[in-house]
């Protein structure tokens, strides 16, 4: 029997029993949602994808491949049949009527050389229409992409346990369902097509082989085009299933993306460290500057500003400017180094508002600065 945990108030266990629904002293299993911070619920971002694809890991679906080379090739040898049977009908002809008895090297050679014209001839043909069929269709399924990544020597692939666990994986029994479906929807196409055709097999026996040929061969081209059919449609869908199944494999989760934006952007701490930094550094800077200004403007305890003017310059520069306690620091430097300090609230405001450290006062302000300057000169030139 259950016993109830030791040491818990009474209110806290019936406050546990209504909760959970579950009469008795016995509390029922608890999940721990941090368990669950792995599962993969978020979509591949745009880094996770092309790492995939650098990898050789695309969705591509075999089974359209195949659809599309048997239709090519078949095509192929349906245009191009009755010249094939021209070419080794003819061959044969001449073989029979120019029997060779002597076997020497240059006859030898003579065959060699017409038979391999003949396949260059018949077969040649064929294998290129397959070829370049074969590099179309993959080039629109994956593009042009090329890695040397699963060429690579994996340690972890000689391991017999991960070796049996990619055979008895959930991936591995999909294509095995696969497997037996296809078999068994091609071969009910092939009986249903064959069953009617089978009975009249016998009279082709007796018949003439120029006109049992182009018979059968219309039969069995018949056939194939219509498997084909029947494998496109079952590629198409494949390729469906490819593409989504390997964007399931590519998914996330919430900590994989946070690691993906770390390792992107940067850590945020590490990130806000150094922008600190450098806002440091740059006030540092200012107030270096502060010394050299020809006046300072107040507001006067929100605002201060800066300026500096120099002859042969278009316009006074704001080399130091503050709010609060920054400014507060632009009067105290200045008072130090002897800067005059000139409170007018609506200039500082304004060039505290429309003009970044380094810049020019603009020219609506104009007017106003230069009533400054010209204090500010008059008092230098007072105390002189």
């Amino acid at each position: 029997m259950c016993q109830p945990p030791s040491r818990r108030s009474p209110h806290r266990e019936e406050a546990e029993r209504q909760l959970h629904k579950l009469p008795g002293t016995c509390l029922p299993f608890a999940f721990d949602l941090q368990l669950f911070s792995g599962e993969k619920t978020e979509e591949p971002t745009a880094k996770r994808q092309s790492d995939a694809r650098n990898k050789g890991q695309v969705a591509r679906s075999q089974e359209l491949g195949t659809a599309f080379v048997l239709l090519g090739g078949f095509f192929a040898l349906y245009q191009m049949g009755a010249g094939i049977y021209t070419e080794i009908t003819g061959y044969m002809a001449y073989i029979l009527a120019h029997p060779n008895t002597s076997v020497t090297t240059e006859s030898v050679m003579r065959i060699f050389i017409d038979i391999v014209t003949l396949l260059g001839k018949t077969a040649l043909p064929i294998m290129l229409v397959i070829l370049v069929t074969g590099l179309c269709i993959n080039l629109m399924q994956v593009g042009i992409n090329f890695t040397t990544e699963p060429l690579s020597f994996k340690p972890e692939n000689l391991n017999p346990i991960n070796g049996f666990g990619r055979i008895f994986s959930k991936r591995a029994l999909v294509e095995l369902i696969k497997s037996f479906m296809k078999i068994g929807i091609i071969g009910f196409f092939i009986y249903t097509y064959l069953k009617d055709e089978i009975p009249q097999a016998p009279k082709y026996l007796y018949m003439d082989l120029t006109a049992s040929i182009p018979i059968i061969s219309g039969i069995i081209i018949n056939l194939v085009f219509k498997v084909i059919i029947v494998i496109f449609i079952m590629a198409v869908l494949d390729f469906g299933y490819q593409k989504w199944q390997h964007k399931q494999g590519l998914k996330m989760s919430k900590q994989e993306v946070k690691e993906e934006f770390k390792q992107m952007e940067g850590d945020p701490q590490i990130k806000g460290k150094i922008k600190q930094k450098q806002r440091q550094m740059a006030m540092s800077r200012m107030m270096k500057e502060v010394p050299q200004a020809d006046v300072v403007i107040t507001n006067p305890t929100h605002f201060a500003v800066a300026l500096k003017y120099q002859k042969g310059m278009d316009a006074p520069l704001v080399i130091a400017k503050g709010q609060d306690l920054v400014a507060q620091k632009i009067k105290e430097i200045a008072r130090e180094a002897g800067v005059t300090i000139v409170e007018n609230k609506p200039l500082a405001r304004s060039l505290f508002a429309m003009v970044d450290i380094g810049g020019s006062v603009p020219p609506e302000l104009y007017k106003a600065v230069a009533e400054v300057l010209a204090y500010v000169y008059r008092l230098k030139n007072r105390y002189k």
